[in-house]
């Protein structure tokens, strides 16, 4: 099916099914602990051994020697496998790193070898017997001190966000210069971990020249690929299995060492080989948020009309990989005729840095929303208002490109009606509740949304049972219940009437759950596919398509009624389609938008802040099922606290490395630590955007939050921290008198 034109009126609207706040349907599993995840697949294979993957003990250089004879006589020991056997090894999809061979070193813990035995700890005991011996080589480690000296590149987060190096509109210099108001800050973020609780995990076993590996990933089709061309086997030898991942936020996009290095040992050792990769290897081998420097300038006139607004970010990488995008919503967000916004790229010997859930808008919305709070306080204005005056309907940098729906202003002011900011003192540290300060911020939310193909099987059997097949993937995020609510809607029967089947290779090629286009995307391609499927059973219960009703799992025409299993009595009816995008975003802009609004706690006496109320207003399209959309965005609204306040990968500039790198170290916020969270969806579609006239909205939540945290916190102590997260040490000797 080709979507090259706005939808019309369709069986989705009916929203008998779809758009009702839905139980997750594999709730149950996994909070029984039914749900199988990769590393707990053991009835897929039988007489698993278990890997346990080295990581490089220096960040560059090589690789000289490896000792594994003590290793090899430790017990249950089956076999090593080294970086040393192999030559580089392609690189798959989107890699910066080389995941395995060779003896080059790029960076911290990149794997060098799996020791496979009979058991985890005789694999683990046994690995600490290799020994290494390195060439190490000076590395480049430090952001701060290489940011001088880099220069603006062209980056693409593949999901939404990116550009040229420099882009520029009108000019930029000239306005600032002759604004009568004007704003220049620098501002830094962290590197940030993805820290989901399931690691990065495999199972792998070889059935002569084929492989079959049950892991942990979000892009089923992409690891495919990339699977077959490290590993140097076609395709079609290649199945991955993943019907439940137990987060990613990004770091699961990609192949990384855990599914190579695994598909390598089972064929070493001619059994199948499970590997989990140890949290320091999660932070160390893996991906993670790469650090920003961004400098923001804005120039205004005195009654706030922005004239003049640049945004520059600085961030690090190895050298074959991105920047952060931090820019890009800059582009977008608000209104301004002279524009300039540039990504410049240095190049670090760290681990590599790739996208992390919102890459791009999570951080730049970070350093903006807090630089647009800022300007608002130069001017004297509402910040709220100010926001509301610069607004845009059309694309800033091309106005003859309107926005397909844009409500950023209902949710501002939404949001500022349902969280009291009338009460708001605007005067910084002038409110106490006993021991603590207390404040309110807020931000606007903004990310673009993204479509991408996305196919699906659907199969209706005698009994009125439909069944869904996609290679899609749920990664927390409700995909097996909102795929169900729109085959459920399609063909007219109950939730209970539905199967779905998720996450493997051999499945028709589904968008992915990556950049908040999955749910869109991939209930989309089922749309497709059940648009076919209703084709067919109106063939062959002999009614025309086009006057066919599918409801109560019935199909009727005129005065004829036949029940929906009737069509497959001969015999199962299968439909298979995909959806594909035309140009139709290029022709309008879409993205969604929201507005967070925050209260905080900060202790007068030790600094310690506390979250205390938070509200997300978003306009995304219609939501499809609002009770996990709505956990979506609270859960971003978490991560987004967590970047403001306490996240942070802390750099060894010395040897190259994160040095807090387990869970115990890098610390991360629950739902616990924020008591109140409240989710509003205005109600709205946009048929530009796909046939189900929804839009992403997974990521929408962390985007702009951590701004509207900070802004609470200088509203609450005066202090204006511009370097994140906002920690102890750089509130506690400049916080107002206790007494």
């Amino acid at each position: 099916m080709k979507f090259d034109t706005p939808a019309g009126q369709n069986p989705i609207d009916q929203l008998k099914v779809v758009g009702k706040p839905t139980d997750r349907i594999d709730g149950k599993y996994k909070t029984t602990g039914m749900a199988p995840y990769a590393y707990e697949r053991h009835d897929v294979a039988t007489n698993q051994a278990y890997g346990y993957v080295l990581g490089a003990g220096i960040a560059k250089g090589r690789v000289r020697r490896i000792d594994m004879t003590a290793a090899k006589r430790a017990p249950g020991v089956l076999g090593i496998v080294t970086t040393l056997d192999h030559p580089r090894m392609e690189r798959g999809m989107m890699n910066a790193a080389f995941l395995f061979g060779g003896d080059e070193v790029q960076h911290y813990h990149q794997a060098i070898a799996v020791v496979v035995a009979e058991t985890f700890e005789q694999a683990r005991a046994a690995a600490f017997l290799v020994k290494v011996d390195y060439d190490s080589k000076p590395g480049k480690f430090d952001l701060a001190a290489e940011a001088k000296g880099a220069k603006p590149v062209p980056g693409d987060s593949g999901e939404g966000s990116g550009g040229n190096g420099e882009e520029r509109v009108g000019d930029f210099e000239g306005a600032f210069a002759q604004a009568p108001v004007q704003f220049d800050e620098t501002y830094s973020t962290a590197d940030e971990s993805h820290a989901m609780m399931e690691p990065h995990a495999t199972i792998a076993a070889w059935d002569g020249d084929k492989v079959t590996l049950w892991t942990s990933n979000q892009m089923i089709a992409w690891g495919h690929g990339s699977l077959a061309k490290i590993l140097g086997v076609p395709k079609e030898n290649v199945r991955l299995d993943s019907p439940y991942v137990g987060g990613g936020f990004g770091g699961k996009l990609f192949v990384r060492a855990d599914a190579v290095l695994a598909a390598l040992a089972a064929k070493a050792v001619r059994r199948p080989v499970k590997v989990a990769l140890t949290r320091p290897l999660v932070m160390n081998n893996t991906t993670h948020r790469p650090a920003t420097i961004q400098r923001v300038r804005i120039g205004a006139t005195k009654d706030g009309i922005i004239t003049a607004i640049a945004h520059e970010s600085t961030s690090g990488n190895l050298p074959d990989g991105d920047p952060e995008t931090a820019v890009s919503q800059t582009k977008l967000l608000y209104a301004g005729a002279n524009r300039l916004t540039a990504m410049k790229l240095a190049h670090l010997d760290l681990p590599e840095g790739n996208a992390m859930r919102a890459p791009g808008e999570a951080p730049g919305l970070m350093v903006l929303e807090v630089a647009m709070d800022e300007m608002a306080e130069k001017l004297g204005m509402d910040p709220v208002e100010f926001r509301i005056r610069n607004d845009t309907q059309v694309d800033p940098q091309d106005p003859k490109r309107p926005f397909s729906h844009r409500d950023l202003v209902g949710c501002l002011r939404l949001g500022a009606e349902k969280f009291g900011w009338s009460k708001r003192n605007a005067k910084p540290g002038q409110v106490r509740d006993g021991q603590w300060l207390v404040g309110i911020g807020m931000a606007a939310a903004f990310r673009n949304n993204m479509v991408m193909k996305s196919g699906a099987r659907v199969r209706l059997a005698a009994d009125g049972t439909v069944t869904v097949e996609t290679d899609m993937t749920d990664i927390g995020t409700g995909s097996y219940t909102i795929i169900a609510q729109t085959a459920a809607e399609m063909m007219g029967v109950s939730l209970d009437k539905v199967a779905v089947r998720l996450g493997d290779s051999s499945f028709p090629v589904s968008s992915g759950s990556g950049g908040q286009f999955g749910g869109n995307s991939s209930t989309a391609g089922v749309y497709a596919a059940c648009v076919k499927l209703r084709e067919a059973v109106a063939q062959r219960l002999g009614i025309n398509s086009a006057d066919a009703v599918f409801a109560d799992g019935q199909v009727r025409a005129g005065n004829r009624a036949a029940p929906l299993g009737e069509a497959a009595r001969q015999g199962e009816v299968t439909a298979e389609d995909t959806i594909e995008f035309g140009d139709i975003s290029k022709k309008q802009q879409q993205s969604t938008f929201g507005a967070h609004f925050v209260e905080v706690g900060v202790d007068a006496y030790t600094g310690e802040t506390r979250v205390r109320r938070m509200l997300a207003v978003c306009a995304a399209g219609r939501i499809l099922n609002p009770k996990s959309a709505r956990s979506q965005v609270i859960g971003g609204m978490v991560m987004g606290t967590g970047a403001a306040l306490m996240e942070e990968l802390a750099v060894d500039t010395k040897r190259g490395f994160f040095a807090n790198h387990d869970l115990a170290g890098y610390e991360v916020p629950v739902h616990a630590d924020i008591p109140h969270q409240e989710v509003v969806f205005l109600d709205e579609v946009d048929p530009m955007s796909s046939p189900m006239k929804a839009k992403g909205v997974g990521e929408l939540g962390i985007c702009g939050v951590g701004a509207a945290v900070a802004n609470a916190v200088y509203n609450a102590t005066g202090i204006r921290v511009r370097d994140y997260p906002i920690t102890l040490d750089k509130l506690l000797d400049r916080m107002p008198d206790a007494a």
